[in-house]
């Protein structure tokens, strides 16, 4: 991102799977070996400001790994917990039950944790805002 004073003149859209630094630890003993340096996905943006104006000066699309759309539930965007779980954790949590055997009760339910539209630190966090706001 560029900037002129307050404002914004030139903007670089990069792949979330970019990485930039160089790791310590050799190749050959790393689980996954296979995740680029530099990696080369992006969008060059040219922002005028004063008529709302972005003007897309260079596009590259060559991902090196998987593009998966039918994955995008795990992008936070996508993720809710629905006012029913919300109600079973909070009751769990009343009675003393721990957040580790309350989430793989609700994988138990649905058969699967990929049908679950929240993850395990979702609830964890849900639980925690919940005791911050009761101390308040």
């Amino acid at each position: 991102m560029i900037r002129k004073g307050d404002e914004i003149k030139n903007q670089l859209i990069t792949c979330s799977r970019e990485e930039k630094w160089k790791s310590k630890i050799s190749p050959t003993l790393k689980t996954n070996p296979s995740v680029p340096i530099n990696y080369q996905a992006k969008i060059y943006v040219h922002i005028l400001k004063d008529i709302d104006l972005w003007i897309i000066f260079k596009v590259v699309l060559n991902h090196s790994h998987p593009c998966c759309p039918d994955r995008a539930e795990i992008l936070k965007q996508h993720r809710e917990i629905s006012m029913f779980v919300r109600r079973m954790v909070e009751n769990n949590e009343k009675i003393g039950i721990r957040p580790s055997k309350i989430y793989p009760s609700f994988i138990a339910t649905v058969d699967n944790h990929h049908e679950l539209s929240f993850i395990k630190k979702d609830m964890r966090n849900y639980i925690t805002r919940k005791v911050r706001n009761v101390f308040k």
